[in-house]
């Protein structure tokens, strides 16, 4: 079993087509099929079906694949690692976020990190904790800000707590059912049409199983936006929603409503690989990330709803 085998593999399971693999990976299609040959003679088993030109992994294929994205990474980092050491090219970092921290907390993070290594390639996902965590067992990301899950962080993931934040109702104008202190109980929330995040969005399941934890289904008016989208839509006046109160600085038409206590809370982490030694900008992403938390806790200049932990 050879590298490049991995790699003509995993293109060919990703885009289910031998010869639109073999453009991605620059070779012929012949050449490609042959390589495949040699990987399924030397594992004793086929990895693909090949059924009126539709390709689909078999038994063994899908046993192997997670396996060799896996081991592609490493390599990949294992280069990258040494070559940063030896400066031989400009390093990278693959940072992902929530939609939510993507546009408060990472901003200022980058900007620091940017003014002090200018060389290094910075890259930036946005998507739900349940995408990131995926792409970070993957190897597809080096570091990860993230929502921790009720049931607790997977055991490939070192996860960090760093801050906690209270989820607020979006609204256009006073919600009927808010009390004389302003404020809604999540049982107030029962007979209000709610706009809701896809699935994947940590947002949608806090918001659902806060409803269920209160005796009721909630109702949607809208299922299945991105935060901008379900943003917009409670502009509209499509309904209510549950968010960070930290999206909501540059929404001036939405009324913020604070949860009566205990509400909603959330825990903010920092994640990576447990697997895979991070790298040199990895590491001082990390630090950089970390020395601004503290200096916001030192300035008392958290965003509302945001605590230290």
């Amino acid at each position: 079993m050879q590298l490049h085998q991995l790699r003509y593999f995993v293109a060919v399971a990703e885009v289910r087509h031998f010869t639109q693999a073999a453009d991605l990976v620059g070779i012929t299609q012949p050449s490609l099929s042959k390589q495949i040959h040699a990987l399924e003679a030397d594992l004793g088993a086929p990895l693909f079906e090949r059924l009126r030109g539709n390709i689909a992994l078999t038994a063994a294929g899908e046993v192997l694949l997670p396996l060799a994205t896996r081991i592609l990474a490493d390599v990949e980092t294992a280069t990258r690692e040494v070559q940063e050491l030896v400066g031989l090219r400009r390093g990278r970092v693959r940072l992902g976020a929530t939609p939510s921290l993507a546009t408060s907390l990472a901003p200022p993070v980058l900007r620091r990190f940017r003014d002090a290594h200018p060389t290094v390639d910075l890259r930036v996902e946005e998507s739900g904790s349940q995408d990131l965590v995926r792409d970070l067992l993957r190897g597809d990301l080096d570091l990860a800000l993230i929502i921790m899950p009720a049931q607790g962080a997977d055991p490939g993931l070192r996860v960090d707590p760093i801050l906690r934040e209270s989820l607020v109702v979006a609204s256009v104008g006073e919600v009927p059912t808010a009390s004389a202190a302003g404020e809604l109980h999540i049982t107030d929330l029962r007979d209000q049409p709610m706009v809701m995040f896809r699935e994947g969005y940590d947002l949608r399941d806090a918001t659902i199983q806060a409803c269920r934890e209160a005796g009721f289904e909630p109702t949607f008016a809208v299922d299945g936006g991105e935060m901008d989208a379900v943003l917009s839509f409670v502009e509209a006046g499509l309904g209510i929603a549950l968010v960070p109160g930290i999206v909501l600085a540059r929404r001036p038409g939405v009324r913020i409503t604070p949860l009566a206590p205990p509400g909603v809370r959330r825990t903010i982490a920092v994640a990576r690989r447990r697997d895979v030694v991070p790298t040199h900008a990895g590491r001082e992403l990390r630090r950089i990330l970390l020395d601004y938390i503290q200096s916001a806790i030192d300035r008392d200049d958290l965003p509302p709803g945001v605590d230290p932990l």
